[in-house]
């Protein structure tokens, strides 16, 4: 079994971390310099960088927070938020990421993942693929969850590995925020629909969902979580140590 990951996310807003459920109603944690440097401190395997109003307002994601948040971790970080041209990759990359996530970028120019990966390799680009039930259908969502492309979202993960993405974090906007547990139906049918690295976001509210989350699906890679680790009601030792309990594979 490849060993799972614990990777938290830092939703960035006007250059602080915030968070809400789902996607709404964002309320101020923390700087994300700081805390970038304590998760990094304190066993994530990887971390997030979400710019979550850089697409919806129509403008290039903040670089100088990302290179000093950047600067302080010694893990993998992945960085997202109004990427929508290569340029935008190179940008990102050179402030330190190491992997750059898109959505709304992709939605407007399905071209800029086989673009990206060609220059910076399959392994860069990550496709986040914020979705929500409408009328039966998984529907993917642009611009940080605001607004309805029509698009049946299985499909359009599909066609995105297919050009090149090498990892799909899945963000359940049914879920976001509500601490009830991962959105598996969702994930599962992601899953057997791909074959990259597939990250879990959205739902976690205690440490049993990521089991049950690894047990019930063990074609996910990795659970990704912002609020329940910001606010101290699950650390990511604790979390790791039941994880190895349950018999599920990690790094400690």
């Amino acid at each position: 079994m490849i060993t799972k990951r614990i990777i938290p996310c830092l939703d960035v807003r006007n250059g602080r971390v915030v968070k809400g459920v789902h996607f709404q109603g964002l309320a101020d944690v923390s700087s994300p310099v700081a805390l970038a440097k304590y998760y990094s401190d304190h066993g994530a395997d990887e971390l997030v960088f979400y710019d979550i109003t850089a697409s919806a307002e129509g403008r290039a994601l903040f670089t100088d927070i990302l290179a000093e948040t950047a600067a302080t971790v010694f893990i993998p970080l992945t960085v997202g938020g109004g990427i929508n041209t290569v340029e935008d990759f190179d940008r990102v990359l050179k402030c330190g990421a190491d992997k750059v996530s898109v959505n709304s970028g992709a939605i407007r120019d399905p071209s800029l993942v086989q673009k990206a990966a060609q220059k910076y390799g399959d392994q860069c680009v990550v496709l986040s693929a914020d979705i929500k039930r409408v009328e039966g259908q998984f529907r993917v969502f642009a611009k940080g969850g605001r607004e309805d492309t029509g698009m049946e979202a299985i499909g359009w993960i599909k066609r995105c590995v297919a050009m090149g993405a090498g990892e799909v974090v899945v963000n359940s906007i049914d879920t976001d925020g509500v601490k009830g547990g991962f959105d598996l139906e969702m994930l599962s049918a992601v899953c057997d629909a791909v074959r990259v690295p597939v990250i879990a976001s959205g739902g976690a509210g205690n440490i049993r969902h990521f089991v049950d989350l690894f047990r019930a699906l063990p074609g996910v890679d990795a659970g990704l979580a912002a609020s329940i680790f910001h606010f101290g009601e699950v650390t990511i030792p604790d979390l790791k140590e039941e994880l190895a309990r349950s018999g599920i594979i990690v790094r400690r």
